[in-house]
């Protein structure tokens, strides 16, 4: 079987994280055409919310939790990410990509916070048929708290545990993760500790480059390498060249 990938457009990438659900359509026009002209053998695309989902997030308190009185922040929050993901899966049919986005409200439930359940067959199905499983960070019901965030970046561990996947790539509006302003080209989780890590000025209720260290060093022990890139090497990244991005995991 050919070789399967994820790849994860951060938020603030096809976003104004400044303004309300502002998309930033030329940047994401550009990311679809990258998808439709690099050679890969099956992919998930899996986006943040950026702008779309976090404030109405925050609003509610959803990290903290769902009360009676916080449920139209389900409402709010999902629909909110949902206009996004129509907005990337028109780009990416526009591009001739065969994109179908898909809800994690729907599919998936969380633990105390953490994704425990999502039914991955779906997406194995449409890869072997060509289709372009398109997902998104949302809000989910959780067994413990009634509801709660689920990130991208948590999806892209679950994901490439369950397709097969050898690499996942986080496609950021930062070339890499930096210390001291350079590229750190390789690094292996339990380097992180001791980094000042530079990263995008932009915050988030699901963290920071440190946080998306912490969920994507799962994968590292997996053996499955983790590449984080600017968002203008996604062609790169798909194709297997240089990136000039940082992989976690792998041989040092």
């Amino acid at each position: 079987m050919s070789e399967r990938l994820i790849l994860k457009l951060g938020g603030s990438v096809i976003t104004d994280k400044k303004a309300d659900c502002a998309v930033n359509r030329g940047q994401l026009g550009a990311i679809a055409s990258a998808i439709a002209n690099a050679r890969t053998g099956g992919i998930v695309v899996i986006h943040g919310a950026g702008s779309c989902g976090h404030p109405q997030a925050k609003r509610y308190c959803l990290d903290r939790g769902l009360s009676r009185e916080m449920i139209g922040g389900v409402y709010e929050t999902h629909v909110a990410v949902c206009i996004l993901n129509d907005v990337v899966v028109r780009a990416l049919r526009f591009h001739g990509v065969e994109a179908m986005g898909i809800p994690p409200l729907a599919a998936a439930v969380a633990e105390k916070g953490r994704l425990s359940f999502l039914n991955a067959d779906p997406f194995d199905l449409m890869m072997d048929r060509g289709i372009v499983p398109v997902l998104h960070g949302d809000v989910v019901m959780d067994r413990s708290s009634g509801a709660s965030i689920v990130s991208g970046d948590q999806l892209v561990v679950h994901l490439a545990s369950a397709l097969g996947a050898r690499r996942v790539g986080l496609a950021t509006d930062v070339p890499g993760v930096l210390h001291e302003g350079m590229v750190i080209p390789r690094l292996q989780p339990e380097e992180v500790a001791s980094l000042d890590l530079g990263g995008s000025s932009h915050t988030d209720v699901t963290g920071g480059m440190r946080g998306k260290i912490a969920e994507l060093s799962v994968l590292v022990e997996r053996g499955i390498e983790a590449h984080i890139f600017h968002v203008s090497r996604i062609r790169d990244y798909l194709e297997g060249s240089d990136h000039g991005g940082t992989i976690l995991g792998g041989n040092t």
